[in-house]
């Protein structure tokens, strides 16, 4: 008679705690950290040298993430008079403020300056992903690149 008691009783046990286990809620979730806070003057952007795909002398700043990176980035490009940059592809579209200066781009596998169209401050334009295209500046410029990394230079490569 203990024993199916003792059994009774430890079954009622493990019924009531499976109810209790099955009637909490689960914990809720971490929230996720809030974005961080972006707040830049142009006096203490760190410039240094562009990658060795742009002409020499060109200087780049990173304002947001990391252009090598999957994710959105931004970054200002500072070239010199005379700039001239191949033609060249991306991987994502390339969106282009113009800040200071002003600078051309060209389509097509041959830099040909006629063909080209010229933005001064303030404008703005986007190239395609693959479209081929070649961009130059001779009074120099400051440009804002704002898109989604990887982001890179592709040369184009004569057949």
């Amino acid at each position: 008679m203990i024993t199916s008691a003792l059994l009774l009783f430890i079954t009622a046990q493990f019924i009531t705690a499976q109810f209790i286990t099955a009637q909490t809620p689960a914990p809720a979730p971490a929230p996720a950290p809030a974005p961080a806070l972006i707040q830049l003057d142009a006096a203490v952007l760190a410039w240094t040298d562009a990658p060795a795909t742009m002409p020499k002398g060109t200087k780049m700043a990173v304002l947001e993430g990391d252009p090598k990176k999957e994710g959105i980035f931004t970054i200002r490009l500072q070239a010199p008079k005379g700039f001239l940059l191949g033609p060249h592809t991306h991987p994502v579209d390339e969106r282009v403020t113009v800040l200071e200066g002003s600078i051309a781009v060209g389509f097509g596998t041959v830099v040909d300056k006629n063909q080209g169209r010229s933005f001064s401050a303030g404008a703005f334009y986007v190239n395609p992903p693959g479209r081929t295209h070649f961009v130059w500046s001779e009074q120099g410029c400051v440009v804002q690149i704002t898109g989604v990394g990887p982001w890179k230079v592709e040369a184009h490569q004569a057949p």
